[in-house]
């Protein structure tokens, strides 16, 4: 979508990526062109008054078409969703959420002839028996928790009204993500942003993985240059269109708190592993996203040191 043709909504947009994805694409195609829509979290002052927002329960389809036809939408990034922590508390819900609504936004985009599609998929969709070291772009996918289950349904629509209906549909199997902005929402990977906050809070963070976790990650500029590279590339060199592995970097938990004591030496932290280590000893510890970097020039900027960096200046 390198040109504007039409509006752009954005639902998740209170949410971790959303929010952040959002702004971006307002500075890259004007406020008033971009809708964001939020359920039940309150938008921020700067999202709420930047350009049009709005209240929208994608399990309504009904909701989600109103929106669509006042606003004259072209193009939606769907990114509303239930992460893994809390889908794994409330799998309904979870299903619901992330299979129904992505399907209501699917064949909604496919009755008013929408532009493109985009939904984020996730490490998750991998289970306990991929090749950890470097989990492959195709291979077998047997994800073990709700919300990977969900992310692999997700791409299996995705897919099908690629084929089916001719519908541009792109996705990206996000690995743990790494904002200042927004905090994150209930996900595995929270650890990797909360220890910041209490670093400079309170010089102490009790982790709720083990020291020797090794998760892919990823910082959030380059998630959301990602995002938007993947949404301007050409879809017929696409090979992997509904879900391109990509990550930034790859570290343990103790990794991590070593980083960041470089910068602040009275730093401590505590591993006290809950049942969030389950989910994370399901996941690889390497994405393999050398089809991303073949098909449209994926190249991450920002490894462990930089964004350790970046990262305590900014919270």
């Amino acid at each position: 979508m390198a040109d504007m043709e039409g509006r752009i909504l954005v639902t998740g947009a209170v949410g971790q990526i959303g929010s952040e994805l959002t702004m971006a694409l307002r500075t890259r195609y004007g406020g008033s062109n971009v809708v964001a829509a939020g359920h039940i979290t309150e938008p921020t002052e700067t999202l709420r008054d930047s350009g049009p927002f709005v209240t929208i329960d994608v399990r309504e389809s009904a909701e989600i078409e109103q929106i669509v036809d006042k606003y004259q939408i072209e193009t939606i990034y769907h990114m509303a969703a239930i992460l893994s922590a809390v889908g794994e508390k409330n799998p309904y819900m979870a299903w619901d959420v992330n299979a129904n609504g992505l399907l209501n936004i699917l064949e909604i985009a496919r009755q008013r002839g929408l532009s493109q599609v985009f939904i984020p998929s996730s490490m998750a969709v991998y289970g306990p028996d991929v090749p950890r070291e470097l989990a492959p772009q195709d291979c077998a996918l047997n994800p073990t928790t709700m919300y990977g289950i969900t992310k692999l349904a997700g791409e299996a629509l995705a897919k099908n009204y690629i084929h089916n209906y001719g519908l541009d549909v792109r996705g990206l199997r996000y690995p743990g993500v790494i904002s200042s902005e927004t905090p994150p929402g209930g996900g595995t990977t929270d650890y990797a942003v909360e220890i910041f906050y209490a670093a400079e809070a309170s010089g102490h963070y009790q982790c709720f993985v083990r020291k020797d976790t090794v998760l892919p990650m990823m910082y959030m500029p380059d998630c959301i240059r990602a995002t938007l590279n993947l949404m301007d590339a050409p879809f017929e060199d696409l090979e992997y269109p509904a879900g391109y592995n990509v990550e930034g970097m790859s570290f343990s938990a103790g990794m991590l708190v070593e980083a960041v004591r470089k910068h602040l030496p009275g730093f401590s932290c505590s591993f006290v592993p809950d049942e969030r280590q389950r989910i994370a000893d399901s996941w690889p510890l390497r994405l393999d996203d050398s089809a991303a970097r073949r098909d449209w020039n994926w190249m991450p900027q920002f490894g462990l040191e930089e964004m350790v960096e970046d990262m305590l200046m900014r919270v």
